[in-house]
């Protein structure tokens, strides 16, 4: 018994660890759900579009085109669901900035919505997801390529920030409900489910970042946020308990030189609790990011060129279904 003592322990150590590749595997795989409304339901109309990903992949997207009593070349904007979102979700939002002047793009990322189901999901996916999204929306007519922005919320939110920090000409990026470093929600999610972080739970880290072919520190929204290359916006919900604000708080009191500003708002992980502000501060945000600038083909506009916030914009949700965009 003494001898066969070590060899049971490590059985069970074994045993537990194939145990937990099992519960990662299938939360790296989102249900794909495509619940929510639709554009024609808010009383808009949008284009069903595919875009082609990596490794000829589909991406499902809705496309809203800017209003036609928009100036032309117009900013266009980019909304990334989180994980286990899809494109309604932040179809309000969508809504908002399309009354503001600018043409809108609602992709579903990989494994999500009526997008293609391939392997597992990933902080790297989203991001590459999220490029395909912005090189469609780029070539689109009638807009203006130097004026891209990207909003993310969630996974979504941490997307964007990696974009941003390796994307020359973005315009702007708005990460809502962003955390501050992966290794910190596997310490969530293990803590969740009972599994010690040592030794069990950093092995496990250390296989998630095998599977999805990064390190944590490389893709951290704490690593990527001070080498964004556009102005950034981050909203956090004060009562989010699922990313608690003190990611937010790190990730601003780390920006280094970013252009950086961080708004608390009243709300959780899935929705502020007063909308409004939200959608301001993001209209705001993005009319002074994405303004004409000299040179930019329109020498005419001024620096203060800013789309008009109709008042049915400043009050639409930022996002669905208590979700924000």
């Amino acid at each position: 018994m003494t001898f066969l003592s070590p060899w049971f322990g490590l059985a069970l150590f074994v045993a537990a660890l194939f145990g937990v590749r099992h519960l990662l595997h299938r939360g790296l795989a989102p249900a794909a759900s495509t619940d929510g409304p639709t554009p024609a339901a808010l009383g808009l109309s949008a284009q069903d579009v595919r875009i082609h990903g990596a490794q000829g992949l589909q991406l499902f997207a809705w496309y809203l085109p800017a209003p036609a009593s928009a100036p032309h070349p117009t900013p266009a904007v980019v909304l990334l669901h989180g994980w286990g979102g899809n494109a309604s979700t932040l179809l309000p939002a969508a809504q908002a900035l399309h009354e503001a002047g600018h043409a809108v793009l609602l992709p579903e990322s990989r494994n999500h919505g009526r997008s293609s189901r391939v392997g597992h999901s990933s902080l790297p996916r989203f991001a590459e997801d999220l490029e395909h999204a912005l090189d469609w929306l780029a070539a689109q007519p009638g807009v203006d390529p130097r004026r891209l922005a990207a909003i993310g919320h969630s996974v979504g939110a941490a997307a964007v920030l990696l974009v941003a920090s390796r994307r020359p000409g973005l315009a702007a990026v708005v990460s809502v409900s962003s955390f501050a470093h992966p290794e910190w929600v596997m310490r969530r999610w293990l803590a969740a489910h009972h599994v010690p972080y040592w030794p069990l739970g950093w092995l496990v880290n250390r296989y998630v970042e095998s599977v999805i072919g990064a390190r944590f520190e490389h893709i951290a929204p704490l690593a990527t946020l001070g080498q964004a290359l556009c102005p950034v916006l981050l909203l956090h919900g004060a009562q989010d308990a699922t990313v608690p604000l003190a990611d937010a708080r790190q990730l601003i009191a780390n920006k280094g030189q970013a252009r950086a500003t961080l708004i608390e708002l009243a709300g959780t992980h899935e929705g502020f609790a007063e909308p409004a502000q939200a959608t301001l501060a993001v209209l705001d945000f993005l009319a002074r990011a994405t303004a004409p600038r000299p040179g930019d083909g329109d020498p005419e506009a001024p620096l203060s060129t800013a789309p008009r916030i109709s008042r049915s914009a400043a009050s639409a949700r930022p996002g669905s279904g208590g979700r924000p965009a």
